[in-house]
């Protein structure tokens, strides 16, 4: 997958990094190395926590052969 990342420095010279992609995950680090790190491993704790809220979320509906149905993962989180 591919992310997109907004990065800037403040103004105490630390970069901050924003997933503009998963709406609230950013992180930041005193080099762009760091920040990058630290940005990989905050996009990898949203994914996790959007996946065990929507499934949290999900009803299993009864059936008999087959159902269709859609998940927003965007809609938790």
């Amino acid at each position: 997958m591919k992310f997109n990342l907004v990065i800037e420095i403040d103004s105490d010279g630390r970069y901050v990094v924003e997933c503009t992609d998963l709406p609230g995950c950013l992180s930041e680090g005193d080099t762009l190395k760091e920040a990058i790190e630290n940005i990989n491993e905050a996009i990898v704790g949203c994914l996790r926590s959007r996946l065990k809220v929507a499934g949290e979320q999900i009803k299993i509906p009864s059936f008999k052969r087959r159902i269709s149905m859609s998940i927003d993962a965007t809609a938790y989180g």
